[in-house]
């Protein structure tokens, strides 16, 4: 049976579906983008670092509303609308999950546009080992 996980420190969903759903031992996390939960409203503008590490801790808030942590997450997707940001968002990305002991495999994908403006939008699969 599939189960909504919502938490009130990451940003509402701006359309149609859940923050994340836990199927099993899975959890399917939808795209986190920079916007600051308190706010509503992106965290800068102009910087994809900002945003890149607001949606990361979006993201782990999320986890944790379903008692996870980044080291359960087993792949991530980045999208960009700038796919020369990759070094950026990449310094990131690998802070965030700097105490991992296996990285989550990932995809990065340069689009034409994210919503609310965004520049980066990062979504995951996680997973509880036991």
């Amino acid at each position: 049976m599939n189960k909504e996980v919502k938490t009130p420190k990451a940003p509402k969903a701006l359309g149609p579906y859940s923050q994340a759903v836990k199927s099993g031992k899975t959890l399917f996390c939808s795209g986190q983008i920079g916007i600051n939960p308190e706010t509503g409203k992106l965290v800068s503008d102009s910087s994809v670092k900002e945003q890149a590490a607001q949606a990361l801790n979006n993201l782990k808030e999320v986890l944790e509303a379903a008692q996870l942590t980044p080291q359960n997450v087993v792949k991530v997707t980045v999208f960009m609308t700038d796919i020369t940001d990759f070094k950026i968002v990449n310094e990131t990305y690998a802070n965030f999950f700097a105490d991992n002991k296996c990285l989550p495999a990932r995809s990065a994908v340069g689009v034409q546009a994210l919503p609310a403006g965004a520049l980066v939008e990062i979504e995951a699969i996680a997973r509880k080992n036991n």
